[in-house]
C-alpha cells in the first residue's frame, strides 16, 4: 500500500528543503527556522544585515484539494497582472504629462495677462480690472 497524499507532500517538501540547504550551505549560513522555511543572513550594499527567507510548500489547491493547484495558470495570471499594471502606469504617466503641460500653459497665459495689466492678482486669485472697476 502507498503513502497518503499528505505524507507524500511532506516527503516532497522535506526533500526539496534538504536540496536547497545542501545547495546553499557552501556559501551561506543556512538556518532552519520552521518545518518548511530556511533563512540565511545577508549584508546589503549599505552594510545593513538582513535575512533572506525561503519557504517551501506543496499547495493542495482550492476547496481543500478538490480543485488542484495549477502553477502554469498562476504564472500566466501573474504575467497578465504585471502587464495590466504596466499599462495602467503608462496611462497614468501620459495623463500626468498632459496635466503638467496643460497647467504650464495656464500659468503662462495667466502670467501674460498679468503682465499686460488686464488682471490683478490678489493672493492666489486673479481678478479682471474691468470687474473691479464696474
Amino acid at each position: 500500500m502507498g503513502v497518503s497524499r499528505k505524507v507524500e507532500r511532506e516527503l516532497l517538501k522535506e526533500n526539496y528543503l534538504q536540496m536547497l540547504i545542501e545547495t546553499l550551505k557552501d556559501n551561506e549560513d543556512v538556518l532552519r527556522v520552521k518545518s518548511n522555511e530556511i533563512a540565511f543572513p545577508v549584508v546589503g550594499c549599505e552594510g545593513n544585515e538582513d535575512f533572506i527567507v525561503i519557504t517551501v510548500k506543496v499547495p493542495t489547491g482550492a476547496d481543500k484539494g478538490m480543485t488542484p493547484y495549477d502553477g502554469y495558470a498562476m504564472a500566466e495570471e501573474y504575467e497578465m497582472k504585471l502587464k495590466e499594471k504596466e499599462e495602467k502606469a503608462k496611462a497614468n504617466a501620459e495623463k500626468k504629462a498632459k496635466k503638467i503641460k496643460r497647467d504650464e500653459e495656464v500659468r503662462r497665459k495667466k502670467k501674460e495677462i498679468a503682465e499686460k495689466g488686464e488682471w490683478v492678482r490678489n493672493d492666489s486669485l486673479f481678478y479682471s480690472k474691468k470687474l473691479l472697476v464696474n
